[in-house]
C-alpha cells in the first residue's frame, strides 16, 4: 500500500500528538519507531493483566493461518496469549488500539476495519526468523504494531526486532525491546525478524486488518 508524502509531517511542533507522531513515520517511510512513548495507563494496565494470567495462559505459537496452522520450531519459538476484555487492562489496551485505527483511518484514508492482539512470551534462547506479517493480496493484515513491557533490557541481552527494506536483506532498523517503545509498520511491504533473546522478554503485537469479504458479512479475524 502506497502512502503519499505529507509537507506537514516535516513540521511538526514538538508536542503534538502520538496518533500524528505515528501518522507522520508511517507516511513518510511506512514504518515508525517510538522509544518509550506508550502512555502510562495503559502500560500499567498491560503489566496488570499479565500479572493476573494463569500458570499455563500462553501457548506455543504457530506459523500460517486459519486451518494450516503448524508449529515449527526452527522459524520460531515464542509463546502468545490473545488479549481480550475480560481483563480491564485488555478493555483499556483495546479501545486505545482502535481509537488509533479512527485516527489512522482519518488521517490516512487506510480503511482499516477490525484489529486482534495478544502477548507474546520469548524465553532464553527463542528467535523468530525473518517473515512478512501479510503477503500481497492473501491477507487482510495491512498495519502492524509491537510494543514492549521489559524495564532495564541492557544492549547484551538480544532480542531485537530488525525490520528489513522491503524485497530486500537490507536492514533498516534494529530496536531494542525496551519498556513502552512503539513499532509500527505496514504489514505486506517490510520483512521482519526477532533476534534470539537472552531473557525473557514480553511483548504485545497486534493487527490492523481490512474487511476483504466480497458481500455484507465481515471477514473475522483467523
Amino acid at each position: 500500500m502506497n502512502l503519499a508524502l505529507s509537507r506537514n509531517c516535516q513540521q511538526l511542533p514538538p508536542d503534538d500528538s502520538l496518533f500524528e507522531s505515528i501518522a507522520c513515520g508511517l507516511e513518510s517511510q511506512g514504518y515508525v519507531v517510538l522509544p518509550a512513548v506508550l502512555p502510562e495507563p495503559l502500560t500499567r494496565g498491560l503489566l496488570d493483566y499479565l500479572a493476573n494470567l494463569e500458570a499455563g495462559a500462553f501457548h506455543v505459537a504457530r506459523i500460517g493461518r486459519g486451518s494450516r496452522q503448524m508449529r515449527n520450531k526452527f522459524v520460531r519459538r515464542d509463546r502468545i496469549h490473545w488479549i481480550s476484555e475480560e481483563h480491564p487492562g485488555g478493555t483499556g489496551w483495546l479501545t486505545w488500539l482502535d481509537q488509533l485505527m479512527q485516527y489512522l483511518n482519518r488521517r490516512l484514508f487506510l480503511g482499516l476495519f477490525s484489529l486482534e492482539s495478544h502477548f507474546s512470551l520469548y524465553q532464553h534462547g527463542d528467535f523468530y526468523r525473518k517473515h512478512l506479517d501479510a503477503f500481497k493480496g492473501r491477507s487482510n493484515r495491512v498495519l502492524s504494531l509491537v510494543t514492549y513491557l521489559n524495564r532495564g533490557w541492557e544492549p547484551d541481552q538480544g532480542g531485537e526486532l530488525v525490520i528489513y527494506a522491503p524485497e530486500s536483506d537490507e536492514e533498516l532498523v534494529r530496536v531494542v525491546p525496551g519498556f513502552g517503545t512503539l513499532v509500527l509498520f505496514l504489514s505486506e511491504d517490510f520483512p521482519h525478524e526477532v533476534l534470539p533473546t537472552r531473557r525473557e522478554r514480553y511483548g504485545v503485537a497486534a493487527w490492523f486488518r481490512i474487511n476483504a469479504s466480497n458481500n455484507d458479512h465481515p471477514e473475522p479475524p483467523e
